[in-house]
């Protein structure tokens, strides 16, 4: 687990309020429509200033923890949001100390596989703390690139 300090990102996308719990019911589970949307030919072509043709999902607004209801917005990276585009919405994630993991392989599937390690990290306790403040995943080629803002460490323990 890679500590880094990841940069400030503007992201503008579609948004939805869900919990964990949720998300495992397949009869209440907001998430896989807002991928499809997102996930849909030309769903961001009208957004203008786009940074690369990455998809970004940014977690943020936690209610507590991990259990707790959290906001996800899934969209792309730009350099303004001067013009919002109908029915999206912008969020800024500040840069912030944050773990760097990546999931490879078959999506999402992968993606799962790591978000249990980092809950399994939390839930035991694992230095440094998650921060639970806003959390991005980079979706691109390649993989994801999972960014988990944690708590800034002053020293060694």
């Amino acid at each position: 687990m890679i500590i880094v300090d990841r940069p400030e990102v503007l992201v503008v996308g579609h948004a939805v309020r869900t919990t964990n719990a949720a998300e495992a019911d397949p009869a209440r589970a907001q998430l896989p429509a807002l991928w499809a949307r997102a996930g849909a030919a030309g769903a961001f072509a009208h957004v203008p200033g786009r940074v690369d043709e990455n998809l970004y999902a940014v977690l943020t607004d936690y209610e507590s923890d991990h259990n707790g209801a959290y906001t996800q917005i899934v969209g792309v990276a730009v350099h303004t949001a001067a013009r919002l585009p109908e029915g999206m919405v912008a969020v800024r994630v500040p840069g912030v100390p944050a773990m760097r993991l990546e999931a490879r392989g078959p999506m999402p599937d992968a993606l799962l596989d790591v978000w249990e390690q980092v809950w399994k990290h939390t839930e035991s306790g694992g230095t440094p703390p998650r921060a639970f403040t806003t959390d991005l995943e980079i979706h691109h080629p390649a993989g994801v690139d999972l960014f988990v803002a944690v708590l800034p460490s002053f020293g060694d323990s």
